[in-house]
């Protein structure tokens, strides 16, 4: 994706070197700020805000992660900031009914398909959704959810938990609990297929 070569270009700030690396990362920095947000505009928003911070921050990327890993924080970061500022990553009080829940599957051994899993997602509540992108889909720790978000380790586990119980109930049914072991693995797989 990022090379070494175009990292040092964008650091000694030749000409259209960011403007290539926005052109190779900008799908992925975008698709994770719509899984976070939740909105395609406002994920826009999102994205040029974490390309700001990366640009400001380019000459401080020391090498010790891969360069997409430290850009996925710097994304999220701004995804929470965005959620934050608008006041919408409090989990509500009460459990909101699930949005437009489709019949189970007939066979729960069947992998939900691409548009499934957007929809299970897309019903999650903010909290619930951006911790369960961030630790399922882009490996994050609990720990560094939970800085990121200002929640402690324990209420991202919470969360966490409660998202895949919904991820579950929504995909499989509510009798899937007995059946799978977890979206986990199917999350893991539905990036792995459509990542970038």
């Amino acid at each position: 994706m990022v090379d070494r070569e175009l990292i040092e270009r964008c650091r000694r700030q030749e000409p259209g070197a960011f403007d290539e690396l926005v052109e190779r990362t900008h799908r992925q920095v975008y698709t994770l700020a719509v899984r976070l947000v939740g909105d395609r505009y406002e994920a826009e928003d999102v994205a040029q805000d974490a390309y700001l911070r990366v640009h400001r921050s380019l000459r401080g990327f020391r090498g010790d992660a891969r360069f997409e890993t430290w850009m996925y924080r710097i994304v999220a970061n701004a995804a929470m900031n965005h959620l934050r500022s608008r006041r919408r990553f409090g989990e509500p009080s009460a459990e909101p009914e699930l949005l437009a829940r489709p019949e189970p599957q007939a066979d729960p051994g069947d992998s939900p398909s691409h548009d499934e899993v957007q929809d299970a997602l897309s019903i999650l509540p903010v909290g619930q959704r951006a911790v369960v992108v961030l630790k399922d889909v882009y490996g994050f720790t609990c720990e560094e959810i939970g800085g990121q978000m200002g929640v402690s380790t324990g209420a991202v586990k919470l969360r966490l938990h409660r998202a895949r119980r919904r991820l579950k109930d929504h995909l499989y049914g509510v009798a899937a609990e007995e059946r799978h072991e977890g979206v986990k693995e199917r999350l893991a797989s539905y990036v792995e297929d459509h990542r970038g």
